[in-house]
């Protein structure tokens, strides 16, 4: 074996930087340690756009993420299951809706305050949703509108 001080510190570099990403790749998918907070379900027509990790936002800031998407198949809606910090009150008359960053941009869970002097409890169902917008489907009905005489 070498004992080339340079060999021994590139290596110690590499195993360092090598653990960092994976550090930083486990916590981005949403796999490292929980985060604390309480969670809220809400059911949604479309979740297109939307897996389990992604961001909950509140006035363009993160609050939460999703922890889970399943079919009700009662209802054949999207039952979402999302985590928020501890630190943050949800007023009882607050709307869930699915916002898209752009026209390229990805999909996140916006959450819109009420005016309630009421908070959901940890486990409510917020009422008032807003499904994901397909924009080719917004895009046929514009083109075949158009046609009509």
């Amino acid at each position: 074996m070498s004992e080339n001080p340079g060999e021994v510190i590139a290596g110690g570099a590499t195993l360092a930087v090598a653990v960092g990403f994976l550090f930083y790749a486990a916590q981005s998918a949403g796999v490292a340690s929980s985060q604390g907070g309480y969670e809220l379900t809400a059911s949604f027509r479309s979740v297109e756009g939307i897996s389990v990790g992604t961001d909950v936002r509140m006035a363009g800031v993160k609050v939460g993420s999703v922890i889970g998407l399943d079919l009700n198949p009662e209802s054949f809606r999207a039952d979402v299951v999302v985590n928020v910090r501890d630190s943050l009150e949800v007023p009882e008359d607050s709307s869930i809706s699915i916002s898209s960053e752009g026209l390229l941009g990805g999909n996140f869970v916006e959450l819109v305050p009420g005016g309630s002097p009421f908070n959901l409890e940890a486990g409510a169902e917020i009422e008032d949703t807003q499904g994901a917008l397909s924009l080719l489907g917004l895009l046929a009905k514009f083109v075949s509108s158009s046609e009509d005489p």
